[in-house]
């Protein structure tokens, strides 16, 4: 009996024993099933993350039943991964029943029921149920303040959780308590040197932001920053986090300078760390296209916007507040493109979406709500938009109180429509109201601030008050510089292209309201002649600086490589047709990355662009002197006209003030200046003739250019024997040289006339250091790839470059050969010999030696560029495709990247040895250069050291002209490039007057001593004298 009892025993242990094996075995398989699952949820593989947690359900429901801890724990991963594939009513199903069984079997004060609320209440936020989470979140933490104390991770998170969703709801007096909480909580249990606490003043630190309490939270995220830097390092996603939101406060305080590289390191690290499917990734992006919309980006910002809103469609659903909020900022984008209708269209679909889920009072529908009601106010909806501000204004200020920027640009946009519906002190009250709060909670350097002065500006000029306009206009004026000045040290050229963009219509009204009123022309007039000095050739200016140290500056050396090997690749892809390129975008981006790298390394270099005024130019006057800053702008505001208007602002060494003059409307030049002929030759004749000598054709102007140019401003004039004038818009197609003033008389016989890019050259004149006196000479050059010709081939340019039909030529030159240049051998040849004669040392390049490849040789590795460089050979221009109607000559050929690239220097060069086959879209052989010398190529270039070149070529000196930044093309390649002093034509010049004037030129300089400036002129002079017509000479114009 004992013996039976004892293997009883035994058998019954041993049979408790194999099961215990078998449980921890099944255990151990569900364990690892849920791990995986879990893993594949961190990467948001929902799908197979799905499959792996329905597997431990199954077998956890087998083995240990429905009811069972350990299926309702698997259950709860299950609905994260349905939530998470948007299935949301699966999810809330599965969460309920998971919670009812966890609080049967382990009681309410467990952990895991907790935790479990939790969960469910992060469901309940992510579809915008806020009072079903608010209610989840209370329950969770009343249980884990009573179960494990107010000291404890479980109830701060809790508290986090619960503060977050105050925000999102717009409760913002409990919500900030909350946070408060939270962050001594974190101190106290951890120190303040700890993650958690640098995560509690994270959330307290964007918190403050929404607030618009931008400095505080600046404060509070950049300790952050720095705990989160020494922790966890600079490739952590939560460091990532950090730089991002700073980059929020930078830029809502318009430091856009300081926000762009923390934008740039946030998304590279998102990047690399989280992939570029992931939310936080895709919300950097957003945040980075806000930055690029307020610099005036709005091509990259909708890029961006896209990139995001595709990123977030797939990973959070079109209900998400990340998803709708990215939307209603690229609605913002388009406003400022002027796509009103696409705006308008996403914004109705926004706010109402936002408006069913949320609630009219609730902050992120408020705010598209405001942009909307902005488009109410452009439609000229005056009523609607008046009553949408009204309730706008209450309900931020019930939200924020008075000191937010939310609530001040109501009152700025609520003043606007109150103007236009003409009750003037209503408007009044809200702009200055707006004005004061801006200033007090953004300082006067912020963009918000300039923007409310300036509608608190206009106002006051609207109702008459063009004193204390004119007062405004002074203080916004120096506000612009101080922000342009920030930001030249940290944006990239395109970059800063597009931000200046953003300070035209300023300007323009500036110019406005001084035509508009003469009582301010002598006031306002040196404001006017200081911005020419500040804004004209700005970028040009900044970029050639830019080079000229990084280039020259061994310690740079490196990355100054890295720069110039990335624009060597992107010249080969832009060379491309747009279906052949390949990587360009990255390319781009690469490019910029490293242009920002340099331009943080040469900050230090503040003063490569001061401002200078007109007190300093005239300094450098003498008596007889005088400088004339032309410029154009967009009339603006009052009685707004479709009209862009010319004024010449004049400086003479005895004035107080420089002279404002009105000149003429651009529509006035453009009818002489597109006047129809039949041939060119009788164009440019009567272009610059008197406008009343001989027999005057039907079409022809009432005007003539000395009329609308010059006469204005002779009379400020008396006694000036030599004038440095800057052009100006249609101005730099002009030879003011060649201006008639009667029927013997040139402007050039009655005054010396010295073009510039800007008369700030007078106080900083170009470095160039000539350091030899060499020469490189190009000309007789062959443009097929072989001697022989193809006679199938249409000829559509004179050996002469001779006065072909007006009507079937210009410098489109489309689906034809460029043709050998027999003057221009003879011209080279002559020029050489004047060179030698007076020990300059030559290098000519003719035939098949004038390659592209050796011209793009000159200047490389630091050796210096040539003295001379003289270039006989064929031009090309192209108007940009999106402005150009004229009819053109039609092509067999598909149009080449050269005549329809969006990049205006691209559509500029010369033609070089062999440049016939890419001219017409044949292959070109491996390894070697088209042929085609583009000025964006040229840019790239050092020429330092060279003080004179001269383009002997057709239409050289035209490009795309943009703005304050003159003309994009060869002119401002070689610019960029270096040069000092730069010949170039205007029209097509005829081959053998064309080697006339060179050769007389170079014997006048080289020969007689004189300064290039007066030996140009001598020359030019010599060919009239010699009874030429203007065609024949005034094509070639110089510009220092």
């Amino acid at each position: 009996m004992k013996y039976f009892i004892l293997f009883s025993v035994f058998f019954v242990m041993n049979n408790i024993s194999s099961q215990t094996i078998d449980s921890i075995t099944i255990k151990l398989e569900i364990d690892s099933l849920v791990k995986l699952g879990q893993a594949s949820s961190a990467q948001k593989n929902f799908d197979l993350a799905r499959s792996q947690f329905n597997q431990a359900c199954s077998v956890s429901k087998k083995q240990f039943g429905e009811n069972s801890i350990i299926y309702a724990t698997c259950s709860i991963n299950l609905a994260g991964a349905e939530k998470g594939l948007k299935n949301f009513k699966v999810a809330d199903d599965i969460y309920k029943k998971s919670i009812l069984i966890l609080k049967e079997q382990e009681g309410i004060q467990h952990p895991n029921y907790s935790k479990a609320l939790m969960n469910q209440a992060e469901l309940y936020i992510a579809i915008l149920e806020f009072q079903k989470a608010e209610e989840k979140l209370l329950e969770a933490i009343g249980i884990r303040k009573e179960v494990f104390g107010k000291d404890s991770d479980l109830y701060l998170n809790g508290i986090s959780k619960l503060a977050i969703l105050y925000r999102d709801m717009g409760r913002y007096d409990e919500a900030e308590p909350l946070y408060l909480i939270v962050v001594k909580g974190r101190e106290k249990q951890s120190g303040n040197q700890s993650i958690d606490y640098a995560s509690a003043l994270n959330n307290l630190g964007n918190f403050y932001w929404r607030m618009g309490r931008f400095s505080k939270a600046e404060q509070i995220h950049l300790t952050a920053l720095s705990i989160r830097l020494n922790k966890l390092g600079i490739n952590h996603p939560d460091y990532a986090s950090s730089l991002n939101n700073l980059g929020l406060i930078y830029v809502a305080l318009g430091e856009f300078e300081k926000a762009s590289p923390y934008y740039h390191e946030s998304i590279k690290i998102r990047e690399s760390k989280l992939g570029k499917n992931h939310p936080d990734y895709a919300t950097g992006l957003m945040n980075y296209a806000i930055l690029c919309k307020n610099i005036g980006s709005y091509k990259k910002a909708e890029q961006l916007h896209l990139e995001a809103k595709s990123i977030l469609l797939a990973s959070e659903g079109d209900k998400s507040l990340n998803y709708l909020k990215n939307l209603s900022n690229l609605a913002i984008v388009y406003i400022h493109d002027n796509r009103i209708t696409e705006a308008k269209n996403l914004l109705e679909n926004v706010t109402y979406s936002l408006k069913a889920n949320l609630g009219e009072e609730h902050l992120e529908y408020l705010i598209p709500f405001h942009t909307l009601t902005d488009i109410y106010l452009e439609e000229k909806e005056y009523e609607k938009a008046s009553r949408n501000y009204l309730y706008l204004k209450e309900k931020f200020f019930k939200l924020f109180g008075t000191d937010n920027a939310f609530y001040s640009t109501t009152l700025t946009n609520l003043g606007i429509t109150y103007d236009r519906l003409l009750q003037f002190d209503l408007a009044e009250k809200e702009l200055s109201e707006a004005v004061d709060i801006n200033q007090k909670c953004f300082g006067k350097s912020s963009p918000i601030y300039l923007d409310s002065k300036q509608n608190l500006t206009l106002h006051h000029w609207s109702i008459g008050n063009t004193k204390l306009a004119q007062e405004f206009f002074l203080e916004m004026n120096t506000l612009q510089f101080n922000q342009i000045d920030r930001a030249k040290l940290h944006l990239t050229e395109k970059e800063l292209f597009e931000f200046l963009t953003t300070f035209k219509l300023k300007n323009d009204i500036l110019n406005t309201f001084i035509c508009s009123n003469k009582d301010s022309f002598d006031q306002l007039g040196s404001v006017s002649f200081n911005n020419e000095l500040y804004y004209k050739g700005f970028l040009l200016n900044t970029i050639a600086r830019f080079k000229s140290i990084i280039s020259q500056d061994s310690s740079y050396h490196t990355i100054y490589s890295d720069y110039c090997d990335v624009h060597r690749q992107l010249i080969i892809e832009y060379s491309k047709p747009l279906s052949e390129r390949r990587n360009t975008k990255s390319l781009e981006s690469e490019s910029q990355n490293i242009e920002r790298s340099l331009l943080n390394l040469i900050s230090h270099e503040q003063d490569y662009l001061k401002l200078t005024k007109f007190e300093e130019v005239k300094k450098n006057l003498s008596p007889t002197d005088a400088v004339i800053e032309f410029t154009h702008f967009q009339w603006s505001f009052l009685n707004r006209i479709d009209s862009t208007i010319y004024v010449a602002i004049i400086l003479k060494k005895g004035d107080n003030q420089p002279h404002f003059i009105p000149l003429f409307e651009e529509k006035s030049l453009d009818s002489l200046l597109y006047t129809k002929s039949d041939r060119k030759s009788d164009y440019v004749n009567s272009l610059y003739s008197l406008a009343d000598r001989g027999a005057i054709a039907i079409e022809a102007p009432k005007k003539s250019l000395f009329d609308l140019i010059w006469k204005p401003i002779e009379k400020e004039l008396i006694g000036i024997k030599t004038v440095y004038y800057s052009p100006s818009g249609l101005l730099h197609r002009i030879n003011l040289d060649a201006v008639p003033i009667s029927e013997t008389e040139t402007l050039a016989d009655k005054y010396q006339l010295i073009a510039v890019n800007s008369t700030r050259q007078l106080v900083i004149p170009d470095q160039v250091k000539i350091v030899n006196n060499n020469a490189v000479l190009y000309g007789g050059i062959l443009y097929e790839q072989d001697s022989i010709l193809e006679a199938k081939e249409p000829l559509f340019v004179n050996l002469t470059r001779s006065n072909v039909p007006f009507s079937s030529i210009d410098s489109t030159l489309r689906g034809g050969i460029w043709n050998f240049l027999a003057g221009s051998e003879r011209e080279v040849n002559s020029i050489e010999k004047t060179m030698q004669s007076v020990g300059v040392k030559t290098n000519l390049k003719k035939g098949y030696f004038a390659t592209e490849a050796s011209f793009k040789n000159i200047g490389v590795n630091n050796t210096p560029s040539p003295r001379i460089l003289h270039i006989a050979t064929h031009g090309y221009f192209f108007e940009d495709p999106k402005s150009n109607t004229k009819q053109t000559v039609s092509s067999s050929h598909t149009e080449s990247v050269f005549k329809m690239s969006d990049h205006p220097m691209l559509r500029s060069g010369l033609i070089m040895a062999g440049g016939n086959a890419a001219w017409q879209g044949k292959q070109t052989m491996e390894g070697r250069e088209d042929g085609i010398l583009t000025a964006y190529e040229i840019s790239q270039m050092n020429l330092t050291n060279t003080e004179l070149v001269v383009l002997s070529a057709c239409e050289t000196g035209l490009g795309d002209i943009q703005g304050n930044e003159g003309v994009y093309g060869l002119q401002r390649a070689f610019r960029i490039a270096g040069a000092k002093y730069l010949i170039m034509s205007l029209w097509q010049v005829p081959d053998k007057q064309t080697s006339l004037l060179m050769t007389t030129f170079y014997k006048k300089w080289l020969e007689e001593k004189l300064s290039i400036p007066n030996a140009f002129h001598a020359a030019q002079k010599q060919l009239r004298d010699g009874g030429l017509e203007p065609y024949y000479w005034a094509g070639f114009v110089l510009v220092e």
